[in-house]
């Protein structure tokens, strides 16, 4: 993304200016806050309050060495809600006063780098300077984007001691502000501090405005505008040339947007005719520079009379040092824009139309759209669109993408095959899926009735975008009918697009083998789903979409744990958060959804730390890294980490929260909410309520065997099983055993047939615990023996944990066992502990005194390499003195006294 020069320009001090001691004397004598506020309506002098503060030098200090203060400025638009865009921008300003090496290698090596990896590099490179350096963000009331607050927050919270941030806004930010009021870190200026005095506003009417008033005039100007500086303003421009001022002033009053109205009549009535065109035909721009505003007013020296304004201090604000690009004040354009309408109203779209032609012609497609849709005229507006699509898609601007389709009106659309295509990909995401289906109807007839072309100069994504459409139309139906759970007629629509891609459409090929594999993966056949993903993710990459073959790590994630083996889907997010370092900006769009991934993979493993490190990383980076379809996941997640900690009342608020955010979409559900909801309500011993799920669902009524099925299935087993543990005159003892084996049964013949290493844990597990309630010890303690040794080596830890007290009673005797033994004491000494229904649920149990802590793990899998001890201590980021601390806490722990003893020991007992 280019950065925007003209907004990382300090506004020059302008001559002339009132003085303030009162306010300047509070900036330069505050002992370095990390936040100044200055917070108040419009027209209250912030950005020249700031300015005034930031182009005054500041006195040196003998903890700075005596070097000057740095200053680096952002004046903030909306685009800024983009948080790439404002992560470009904050960097850009404080690389142009202070060295960023590091920070700088992460922008610079392309794409949208993650926010926290270069967050935390501005941070440490700021930290190896001397001297104050000051970030002012201009108009921050912009910002409305949880993502962009996310960005300031991360700088506010982890600032170096001599970055102090500068926020001008017009209403105060959801920041920590009252943390930092407690510590005595933020410095607070307000509209009640801004407002002239009756001193200031004499001042500012005779020395700036050059007007000779009466003390009782400046009063009641004073008094009038409640000290607002751009009241005053207006109100010393409409003096200028009025003979009897003491009756003006009299007369003068209203509200502030009255007294603005009026104000601007009376300064646009004082201007030359040429003048006065230009400003009300200009005021349709939001910034300004001399070729443009020629586009616009038919005129040759656009350039000239923005420096004539510049000169003449009509609320023209310069955005750059070479006085190219300018602005209007914002209440002052507000006003000519109101003119503008009342005067010549057929003329507005005329000018937005004019605007976007030319903002077009020089590559500034955002620009181009909003005038295009301000001018009222879809049909360029959807050629906008339609002309800045494939870019934009494949940088994953998928929020300005939206919003685009989602403002041009429905006629415009569905005359495009290209926009028809993605307004239905908008559908699909919002889980409409009787609108997919409209929607691509309405582009394959678009299709055969006006082909796309393009452009002689279009770029290659666009050409394959064309290209390939019929293809991605094929895609969008597979997506929609998987999203129904119609498996066969995905695959067939899949299939279709495979026949419509070339053999070099590997963009289009990827996504259709993506869908056959989610097919293969709803059927329940993992071997075919893992081996067809896998080559779908070869075309990605072959197509250089990097994004794309990220993203695709959440669902491959999910089938390696399918089969059986939680510990190469932990492997695989592993390496893509590496790859993501190594390639900042292109995993940004799915880098927290990739985060949440392994956090469930984390909390299957019993890593529960761990697991809340990568949540508390994907929640820091903010829905932008996250697919609309996963971020039910985040909850999703949390919710099982929550029960794993023993907070069943918590994890079933976060499960409704899941459910809130849940979206039908383009992975199978193959672990319904609705049943983990159950499940955690069996944990609480709240049998009627998950009955009541049983019967809403239908799951009593059916036969297993079904994929799609089976987590509720399995639910339900567990439902009877703790039904016949609350008595025997809850349900037949017999009847609900003999159900609850029948369905396992089903269940096991299903898996074995799809390679489900995961369901045959899960199956004789829940074996295990049918025999023993039967009475059975036996035939239980080896049928639990089964699933230890196919589960525990593997990963599976809260699989067996969350089924409490049953699973407890049958470990001892499984740890006499002759192949299953060291994996029932790795189970016993998990470092968290299952917690029964009836304990406290705000606290985990605490670990056992003899339990390996996650850092004694680490280096015991360090200690099973090859590695030296110096290599280890470097790898592990420690001294040679602490890891001999820690490995001697591990051979105290497992009670033998080498390195190769503790390894033995520990794949004996599950740790490798």
């Amino acid at each position: 993304m280019a950065v925007l020069g003209t907004k990382l320009h300090l506004p020059a001090a302008r001559p002339g200016l009132v003085a303030r001691p009162r306010l300047s004397g509070r900036l330069a004598g505050a002992a370095r806050p990390r936040v100044v506020l200055v917070s108040a309506p419009a027209g209250f002098g912030k950005t020249t309050l700031l300015t005034q503060w930031l182009t005054t030098a500041a006195p040196a200090t003998t903890t700075d060495d005596d070097e000057p203060r740095r200053v680096a400025w952002v004046s903030l638009d909306d685009d800024d809600n983009d948080p790439a865009r404002l992560l470009e921008h904050v960097v850009a300003a404080l690389a142009s006063v202070r060295d960023l090496p590091e920070a700088s290698r992460l922008m610079a090596d392309g794409g949208a780098p993650p926010p926290q990896a270069v967050l935390t590099s501005v941070v440490n490179d700021l930290d190896l300077h001397e001297g104050q350096t000051v970030l002012a963000l201009d108009d921050y009331h912009v910002i409305d984007a949880p993502e962009s607050h996310a960005i300031t927050s991360f700088l506010i919270e982890h600032a170096p001691p001599r970055l102090t941030l500068a926020i001008g806004t017009r209403a105060d930010p959801p920041l920590a502000l009252s943390r930092l009021r407690a510590r005595g870190e933020l410095l607070e200026i307000r509209a009640a501090d801004l407002r002239f005095t009756p001193d200031e506003t004499s001042s500012f009417l005779d020395q700036v405005m050059g007007l000779s008033l009466s003390p009782a005039d400046v009063q009641a100007l004073a008094d009038r505008t409640e000290g607002w500086a751009a009241g005053l303003q207006l109100a010393g421009l409409s003096l200028q040339g009025v003979e009897d001022r003491t009756s003006f002033v009299q007369e003068f009053a209203g509200t502030h947007r009255f007294i603005l109205d009026y104000l601007v009549e009376e300064v646009l009535a004082q201007q030359p005719e040429d003048v006065r065109r230009f400003l009300l035909d200009t005021s349709v721009l939001h910034e300004l520079t001399g070729p443009l505003t020629d586009a616009l007013t038919g005129r040759h020296d656009g350039r000239a009379v923005l420096e004539a304004l510049d000169r003449a201090n009509l609320f023209v604000v310069p955005l750059d040092d070479r006085r190219t690009w300018y602005r209007y004040h914002h209440l002052f354009v507000e006003a000519l824009r109101a003119r503008l309408v009342a005067d010549d109203p057929d003329r507005v779209p005329r000018l937005h139309h004019a605007a976007s032609v030319w903002h077009a012609g020089h590559g500034r497609p955002r620009d181009a759209v909003r005038h295009a849709l301000a001018a009222g005229d879809p049909d360029h507006a959807a050629d906008l669109v339609e002309w800045a699509l494939p870019d934009l898609r494949r940088t994953r601007h998928d929020r300005l993408f939206r919003d685009w389709l989602t403002a041009l009106p429905d006629d415009a659309v569905r005359a495009r095959a290209l926009l028809a295509t993605y307004r239905a990909w908008t559908r699909l995401v919002d889980a409409d899926l009787d609108g997919v289906d409209a929607w691509l109807a309405a582009a394959e007839a678009a299709l055969a009735a006006h082909p796309p072309v393009a452009a002689p100069d279009a770029s290659e994504v666009t050409r394959e975008e064309v290209r390939t459409l019929p293809a991605t139309i094929a895609i969008f139906r597979a997506s929609a009918a998987q999203a129904r759970g119609d498996t066969a007629a995905a695959q067939s629509h899949a299939r279709h697009a495979l026949d419509l891609c070339g053999p070099e459409d590997h963009m289009a090929r990827g996504g259709a083998a993506g869908f056959l594999a989610m097919a293969a993966w709803a059927d329940g056949d993992l071997v075919e789903a893992v081996a067809t993903f896998q080559g779908a993710l070869e075309d990605l990459t072959a197509a250089g979409d990097v994004a794309d073959e990220f993203g695709g790590t959440v669902p491959l994630g999910a089938m390696w744990t399918a089969r059986g083996r939680p510990d190469e889907a932990r492997r695989l997010f592993e390496r893509a958060l590496a790859a993501a370092e190594a390639h900042p900006g292109a995993a940004l769009a799915t880098l927290g959804d990739i985060h949440v991934g392994l956090a469930d993979v984390l909390v299957e493993q019993g890593h529960l730390d761990r697991a809340d490190a990568q949540l508390a990383a994907a929640s820091a980076l903010g829905e932008s890294a996250s697919l609309l379809e996963n971020r039910y996941r985040w909850a999703m997640t949390a919710a099982r980490l929550r029960r794993a900690l023993g907070d069943l009342d918590g994890a079933l608020r976060l499960l409704e929260q899941s459910a809130d955010a849940y979206r039908a979409g383009f992975f199978p559900d193959v672990r319904p909410l609705p049943a983990l909801r159950a499940r955690t309500l069996i944990a609480q011993s709240r049998l009627a309520d998950a009955r009541e799920w049983a019967t809403a669902t239908g799951v009593e009524q059916r036969p297993a065997g079904r994929y799609l099925d089976e987590f509720n299935q399995a639910t339900y087993v567990r439902l009877l099983l703790a039904e016949h543990r609350a008595g025997p005159e809850s349900h037949p003892v017999a009847e609900a055993l003999d159900e609850a084996e029948s369905r396992l049964a089903a269940i096991a013949r299903d898996a074995d047939r799809g390679g489900r290493g995961a369901s045959l844990v899960e199956v004789r597990l829940m074996q295990a615990l049918c025999s023993d309630a039967r009475g059975d010890h036996r035939v239980a303690v080896e049928r639990l023996a089964e699933a230890l040794t196919l589960g525990v080596p593997a990963g599976f830890v809260r699989l067996f944990l969350d089924e409490g007290e049953p699973l407890e009673r049958l470990l001892p005797a499984v740890e006499r066992h002759p192949t299953a033994g060291g994996q029932a004491r790795a189970l016993r000494h998990a470092t968290y502990r299952p917690v029964a229904a009836s304990a406290p649920t705000s606290a985990p149990d605490a670990p056992r005194p003899d339990a390996l802590s996650e850092r004694e793990l680490d280096v015991l899998r360090l200690l099973a390499t090859t590695l030296s001890g110096p290599d280890i201590a470097r790898e592990l980021y420690v001294s040679v003195n602490t890891l001999r601390t820690h490995t001697k806490h591990i051979f105290t722990k497992l009670d033998v006294n080498t390195r190769r003893a503790a390894v033995e020991r520990a794949r004996e007992l599950g740790h490798l």
